[in-house]
């Protein structure tokens, strides 16, 4: 499960930000001035920092480019400040991405998965960029789906299922399967859980059913010329 740090030093905005994540599948460790978040980079890895600008002690600019010294470690900036100077300096320091206050949760989501995945392709990752399939697209940077071009409004672990489902065609894969691959950790609770992802997701696609349910095991895409 990748792991993020959220440094924000308003309250109701970091908890917020916490239970967005967490829903989301993301490990989170909070916190609330530029010194802790030093101590908590230091003290264990991160897969993305999740990083506001205006902070108490040590401002965001100044926690960022300490970071940048010693880790290439994924960071998306948040901020109040939305004029040019402020944004050059956060690409400047080479953050992933810079998100102005306010923000839309489920945006911020995709975008975070979206620099997950190009820092993962930096690192070897084969998974192509869009999956077609029928009628169907989707763009593996942006996490959107398309059918006949038209968006379906997915949830990030609905898309990561699909995802999963068109990348092994023709495989049936169980709902063990699934969920050791997308929560990666031991998953504690009720595995129907997937069903109720693909139920959503079946909603979703309006008529267009791609998934076929194998009763008594779990879920399959058929190849593409099997139709």
């Amino acid at each position: 499960m990748k792991k993020i740090l959220v440094v924000e030093d308003d309250q109701a905005i970091q908890a917020l930000l916490q239970d967005f994540l967490i829903e989301a599948g993301y490990d989170v460790v909070t916190a609330s001035d530029g010194v802790e978040a030093l101590f908590e980079f230091e003290k264990q890895p991160f897969d993305l920092i999740l990083l506001d600008v205006m902070l108490p002690k040590i401002d965001g600019f100044a926690v960022c480019e300490v970071i940048r010294q010693k880790s290439d470690v994924a960071i998306v900036m948040l901020t109040a400040l939305d004029d040019e100077e402020h944004q050059i300096r956060g690409l400047d320091l080479q953050v992933d991405d810079y998100l102005t206050k306010p923000f839309s949760m489920p945006i911020l989501i995709r975008k975070i998965a979206a620099v997950l995945r190009r820092q993962e392709k930096r690192g070897g990752d084969n998974v192509p960029q869009m999956i077609s399939y029928r009628e169907l697209d989707l763009d593996m940077d942006g996490y959107k789906v398309y059918i006949k071009r038209n968006p379906v409004d997915l949830t990030p672990k609905e898309f990561e299922i699909l995802r999963e489902l068109l990348l092994h065609q023709g495989r049936i894969l169980t709902r063990e399967n699934l969920l050791s691959a997308l929560w990666k950790y031991d998953f504690f609770g009720d595995e129907r859980i997937i069903d109720t992802h693909i139920k959503n997701i079946r909603k979703k696609l309006g008529g267009a059913d791609y998934i076929e349910t194998i009763r008594g095991v779990g879920y399959r895409i058929d190849k593409e010329d099997e139709k």
